[in-house]
C-alpha cells in the first residue's frame, strides 16, 4: 500500500512529540509527585478526580497549541518586521542571548499578564479560560488543564511585545530563534511548580517569583480569583493593582458553576450555551 511521504513525515513528527512528552511526564512525575506527598498542602490522592482528563490535556496541549500557533505567530512576526523601525530590531537582534532572554522574560510576562487579565474581564475570553479554573483539586498536572485556544491566546499576548521590541526574531534569517522557545519552556516548567499541591511559601522570594501560595489564590473559588495574574513575576500584579496574598491558604478551588466532567465536553463548552442555574425560592415567611 502506498503511503504519501508527507503523511509519513507528519506521523513521524507526532510520534516524536508523543515520545518527548512522555519523557517529560516521567521526569515531572518523578520530581513533583514525591514532593507533593511529603509537603502536601491539601490531602488528596495521586489519582484524584479528573486525573485522567488532566492527563489527556497534558498530551493535547503539548501538541495542538504549537500547531495552531504556527500561522498567527509567523503573521505577527512578519507584520512587526514591516512596522517597527529596522534600527530597533537590529539593535535588539545583536544583543547577547542572555540579555535578549532576560528582557524577553520581562516584556513577555507583561504581555502575558494583560492577556491573562483580559481572559477574566472579557466574557467571551472567560468562556475558554474558565476551563482551566474549573479544576477543584490543585496539583502540578492542573497546569495543562486548559482549553488549547486559551493557551494560544495567552502565548500570542506574550509574543507581541517580544516580537515588537526585536527580542525574539523568528524571521530574521537565522535558522532558529531560541528566545521564544526558552521563554515557553521556562514558563511551562514554572507553571507546573506554582500549580503543585505544595505548602511552600518561599519566604522573601515570593516578592520576586510566583509561588504555589501566590497562584493558588488565583484559583480560589471566592472572589479573589480575579487577582495574581502573573505567571512568574508578581511585580506585574504589584504595578497594576491585582496583588493578593494573605497569610492563610485558600480552602477551595473552582468556578462555582457546572462544568462537563469529560475532556470532549470541556473542549466544547465555550461554544455551547450556558445552562441556566436554578434560582432557589425564598423561604416562606411565617404569619406569626
Amino acid at each position: 500500500m502506498y503511503i504519501p511521504a508527507q503523511l509519513l513525515t507528519y506521523a513521524s513528527s507526532l510520534a516524536i512529540d508523543l515520545f518527548r512528552l512522555t519523557l517529560w511526564l516521567a521526569l515531572l512525575s518523578g520530581i513533583l509527585i514525591p514532593l507533593e506527598r511529603i509537603f502536601s498542602l491539601q490531602r488528596q490522592t495521586i489519582f484524584r478526580r479528573q486525573f485522567a482528563v488532566d492527563l489527556g490535556y497534558y498530551f493535547l496541549n503539548g501538541i495542538v497549541p504549537k500547531l495552531l500557533l504556527v500561522f498567527p505567530a509567523a503573521l505577527l512576526a512578519w507584520a512587526i518586521r514591516h512596522v517597527m523601525p529596522a534600527a530597533v530590531l537590529s539593535v535588539a537582534g545583536h544583543l547577547p542571548l542572555w540579555a535578549r532572554l532576560t528582557a524577553a522574560m520581562f516584556v513577555g510576562e507583561a504581555g502575558y499578564y494583560w492577556g491573562h487579565r483580559w481572559t477574566h474581564e472579557i466574557p467571551f475570553l472567560w468562556r475558554f479560560h474558565r476551563v482551566h479554573h474549573a479544576a477543584e483539586e490543585m496539583d502540578w498536572l492542573v497546569n495543562t488543564h486548559a482549553h488549547p485556544l486559551d493557551i494560544v491566546f495567552s502565548r500570542l499576548c506574550s509574543f507581541v511585545p517580544m516580537f515588537a521590541l526585536g527580542l525574539a526574531q523568528p524571521l530574521a534569517g537565522r535558522s532558529l530563534d531560541v528566545v521564544p522557545l526558552l521563554f515557553l519552556l521556562i514558563g511551562t516548567m514554572w507553571g507546573f511548580l506554582v500549580h503543585a499541591n505544595l505548602r511552600w511559601r518561599f519566604g522573601w522570594l515570593r516578592e520576586i517569583l510566583a509561588t504555589p501560595e501566590f497562584h493558588h489564590w488565583h484559583h480560589t473559588k471566592d472572589g479573589h480569583h480575579n487577582a495574581n495574574y502573573a505567571s512568574m513575576l508578581p511585580v506585574m500584579d504589584r504595578i497594576f493593582g491585582s496583588w493578593y496574598l494573605p497569610k492563610e491558604w485558600p480552602t477551595s478551588y473552582g468556578i462555582g458553576e457546572p462544568m462537563n466532567s469529560t475532556l470532549l465536553g470541556q473542549l466544547a463548552s465555550p461554544f455551547l450555551p450556558d445552562v441556566p442555574q436554578p434560582v432557589e425560592a425564598p423561604a416562606p415567611v411565617s404569619a406569626d
